[in-house]
């Protein structure tokens, strides 16, 4: 009877021992793919700040730059609604004058 319960004990506490050691390297397969997820994590996080600072660096650009059309467009709109329009039509006319100059020059040769 005892050295059957023994044997028996013996067996349970062999199988036991392989569902630990079974476990142990589940669990150390497990940390090695956390610490892998969190250090691309922190990575991630920190691709997400380099990102966010080169979108706020364009968002100025472009807010800058469109400053800078907004005055243009004002002071176009200014030219043309003033008494400079008649000197904005001459302009263009001589320089077409000249365009047709230049081309029937260039066409004699």
């Amino acid at each position: 009877g005892d050295g059957a319960a023994a044997g028996s004990y013996g067996y349970t506490n062999s199988g036991y021992s392989v569902y630990e050691e079974e476990n142990d390297r589940l669990t150390e397969s497990l940390r090695t793919k956390v610490s892998a997820i969190k250090s691309l994590s922190i990575e991630i996080g920190t691709e997400v700040k380099n990102q966010n600072k080169m979108l706020s660096e364009m968002d100025n650009d472009f807010d800058s730059t469109g400053g800078l059309l907004g005055a243009t467009m004002g002071r176009l709109r200014t030219l043309s609604r003033g008494s400079q329009t008649k000197l904005l039509c001459y302009m263009m006319l001589f320089s077409l004058f000249v365009f047709f100059v230049i081309y029937w020059i260039i066409k004699l040769r």
